[in-house]
């Protein structure tokens, strides 16, 4: 009988499946089944390994076993170093990794152009601010633009062509002033018990991102509270009068 023969025949003594002696051996049971048809096409090296582990397993002489595998595949039989096997995956693997590296390393590099076109995507829409997106800015970001408004007096309110709004925060509360041309006169949060004056002249815009958490006076008269306790208003007030628009 032939090597493929003996092992078929051994196995069904033992009482085994193809499935069952793979999982005593850890040898695929398509190599089995192609072993026990003499298709030893794995190489020479692996199916003297697992012819040796499938014999013994059988209860088979290994070496007689080989033997017989040497003498009917005498043309693919040749003795092979296992060290000479591996030094040669170890080298194939040494030869993949620089491959690998760069791999990953174009795939970062598109990862941060994908991030940093969406991030200027992003900065380029002009949605409004709402009242839980409104900047939280530390009390002295913006100390300069309070400067000279702070000793601001009521009576500059009967100056001609010129608003003055006074605000004070029961609690911390976002708050951003712009003159009658855009041009930004204060912006941040303003904290708790802090009272600001701000003048411009003939009108001025205010964004408030709590109403219900200041107080306003207008040219002299105020206000009290804008709006209600988290709702985001924006109001402009004119020289001469403190009504709203």
């Amino acid at each position: 009988m032939s090597v493929g023969a003996v092992l078929a025949e051994a196995r069904e003594r033992a009482g085994l499946t193809v499935r069952q002696l793979g999982e005593r051996t850890r040898i695929r049971e398509t190599v089995i089944e192609r072993f026990e048809r003499d298709d030893f096409s794995v190489g020479d090296f692996y199916a003297r390994g697992h012819i040796r582990t499938i014999a013994s397993d059988l209860g088979l002489d290994p070496d007689e076993i080989l033997r017989q595998y040497e003498q009917e595949n005498a043309d693919i039989a040749s003795p092979v170093k296992a060290s000479a096997v591996f030094r040669g995956d170890v080298g194939e693997r040494a030869r993949r990794a620089p491959s690998w590296t760069t791999a990953v390393a174009v795939a970062l590099a598109i990862v941060a152009v994908v991030v940093i076109a969406r991030m200027i995507g992003s900065s380029g829409e002009k949605a409004g601010p709402t009242a839980a997106q409104l900047p939280v800015t530390a009390p002295h970001a913006h100390a300069r633009h309070e400067k000279g408004h702070e000793k601001k007096t009521v009576e500059e309110a009967l100056a001609p062509g010129v608003v003055v709004v006074k605000v004070t925060a029961r609690k911390p509360s976002y708050l951003n002033v712009r003159d009658a041309k855009g041009k930004e006169i204060f912006q941040g949060t303003v904290p708790e018990g802090k009272t600001t004056t701000y003048s411009a002249k003939d009108r001025m815009r205010v964004t408030i991102g709590d109403a219900g958490a200041v107080r306003l006076e207008v040219n002299g008269r105020d206000l009290g509270t804008p709006g209600k306790d988290g709702q985001m208003i924006r109001r402009t007030f004119e020289a001469g009068g403190p009504s709203p628009r």
